[in-house]
């Protein structure tokens, strides 16, 4: 069984710090808030007074953190992990970061020649409690190999995100497309209910089609990911159909700045001649856009 270090013991890493306890394991954990330290005692952790007493002896030190200046300070500040860490440790950070400051961290520790994993997660704090988080982990594979024991205690989804940073990438992404999701979400049901629908009814109707399956669950691996641009369901049509929509709201005064900034996106995809292709083509057009290959 190994020794832990677990800095940050919130509402997702306390009880990750307890399923590490479950799993045999000796977990020194510090945070600034006494009360996530008396609870870590309470789970038989020891309860450590800095990130450096924490660190002392760990052959793993895990930050979850809420922001990039606390890992840095965890990292760097006096008490911090960098005083104690063995050489021979693995730094694990689970924080929800920008890559940059992923990338500038590691770069960091590599020169001081410790090696790092960046493992943000994804799912809720019951999740964490289940140890059914998924773990989006980056980082060179022996170090992930060496990290997996641990990872599955806290989750039961690891997915290797192919290499130092893309943990980090990958969960920025995930975030970036449930929270516009989530935005999008509100203006359809607040539409709904504005022309007299039941949200129930909305919603039930919805969760058969891609507006409430998902892209990427039908019509993406149906079509574009195919590279067939053929229609199943004209991008014409769609940037019709988002034009009557956008007047029902104005009609029944309901803001939805999301579609109408969708209605922007397909009448460009038509003014580049993809008005007859399947509108999965937008993905395409992005690409476009963005210098990639189609």
């Amino acid at each position: 069984m190994a020794q832990i270090a677990f800095i940050g013991l919130g509402t997702m890493g306390l009880p990750m710090a307890r399923n590490l306890l479950s799993g045999g394991h000796t977990v020194s954990g510090f945070d600034l808030d006494a009360d996530a330290l008396a609870e870590h005692a309470k789970n038989w952790g020891i309860a450590a007074r800095s990130a450096a007493e924490a660190t002392r002896g760990a052959e793993f030190v895990i930050t979850m953190l809420p922001n990039a200046g606390n890992v840095r300070a965890a990292l760097f500040d006096d008490d911090g992990i960098l005083e104690s860490m063995s050489s021979q440790a693995l730094f694990i950070d689970m924080s929800t970061i920008h890559p940059n400051e992923t990338d500038a961290i590691r770069n960091s520790l590599q020169e001081r020649g410790y090696a790092m994993v960046d493992a943000p997660v994804g799912r809720t704090s019951l999740h964490a409690q289940e140890g059914k988080l998924l773990i989006m982990a980056g980082g060179a594979q022996s170090d992930l190999e060496r990290a997996r024991p641990l990872f599955e205690l806290l989750g039961d989804t690891i997915v290797d995100c192919g290499g130092p940073g893309m943990g980090s990438r990958m969960k920025i992404i995930n975030n970036f497309m449930s929270t516009v999701l989530n935005v999008l979400t509100a203006e359809a049901l607040t539409l709904a209910e504005a022309s007299g629908l039941e949200v129930a009814l909305a919603m039930r109707v919805m969760a058969g089609t891609a507006a409430g399956q998902g892209h990427m669950a039908t019509t993406y691996p149906a079509k574009v990911l195919k590279g067939d641009l053929t229609p199943a369901f004209m991008l014409d049509l769609a940037h019709k159909d988002l034009g009557l929509a956008l007047d029902l709201a104005a009609g029944s005064k309901v803001p939805v700045p999301l579609g109408a900034a969708a209605r922007e996106v397909y009448s460009l995809a038509r003014s580049r001649s993809r008005g007859s292709q399947d509108w999965t083509a937008i993905y395409a057009l992005a690409k476009e856009l963005a210098g990639l290959p189609e």
